[in-house]
Order: structure tokens, then sequence, then C-alpha cells
């Protein structure tokens, strides 16, 4: 069973690069044919699909996001990371990351494993 761990600061301020890691056990990242996803549920609002990074190591980016996110990977630690640049109030939400299947099944919301996700404000 694949675990997924979110982890980095539950603060940002304004203008800042927010950076964020998922630690993934019971699986490697690398396996055909999985995708890893970053998403996030700003308070009051629905889930937004941000990105993913496949097993290939091609990243995928949401079109509102494309000009702000950057999604790597650390093979050797199997761990993927989201940076999010430029950061506003707009972008406190709690962050999660997800394993799907393909990245249209991401985009509808089909994960089959999700970490607990990590809340994180953005505020001077």
């Amino acid at each position: 069973q694949v675990q997924l761990q979110e982890s980095g600061p539950g603060l940002v301020k304004p203008s800042q690069t927010l950076s964020l890691t998922c630690t993934v056990s019971g699986g490697s990242i690398t396996t055909n044919y999985y995708y890893w996803n970053w998403i996030r549920q700003p308070p009051g609002k629905g889930v937004e699909w941000m990105g993913a990074i496949g097993y290939s190591g091609s990243a995928y980016y949401s079109p509102s996001l494309k000009s702000r996110a950057s999604i790597s990977r650390d093979t050797s630690n199997n761990q993927f990371t989201l940076q999010l640049s430029s950061v506003t109030p707009e972008d406190t939400a709690v962050y999660y990351c997800a394993r799907s299947a393909t990245v249209g099944h991401a985009t509808r919301g089909e994960y089959d494993s999700r970490g607990q996700g990590t809340q994180v404000t953005v505020s001077s």
C-alpha cells in the first residue's frame, strides 16, 4: 500500500516562494505508469488540481498556475516537490499530494492514494 506524506512550512509571507515536499513510501515514484500530483483546497472552496510529475519525469501543470508552479522529483529519496512562486493570501489552502493512474484521472479528482494534507497560510 503506497503512502504519501506532505511536509513544508505552515506559514509563508506574500511574494515568497512556497515549497512543499511529498515523501512516498511503499512504492517507487518511477514505477510505470503512475502520476504524482499536487492538489489544494482553499477554505470554503473545492479541490483544485495544480499539477503532476509522471513516472518518466515529465511535468504537467494547470493552465491557471503554470506561470508560478514548478514540480520536480528526487528519485534517490522517493520524493517530489512543489514550488509555487509569488504567493498571495489566495494561495492559502490545505495542500495534498496524491497518486493517480493518468493526468486525466487527476484532473477529475480520481486518485488511488492521497496524503493527509498540510495547511499552508500566506500572511505577513
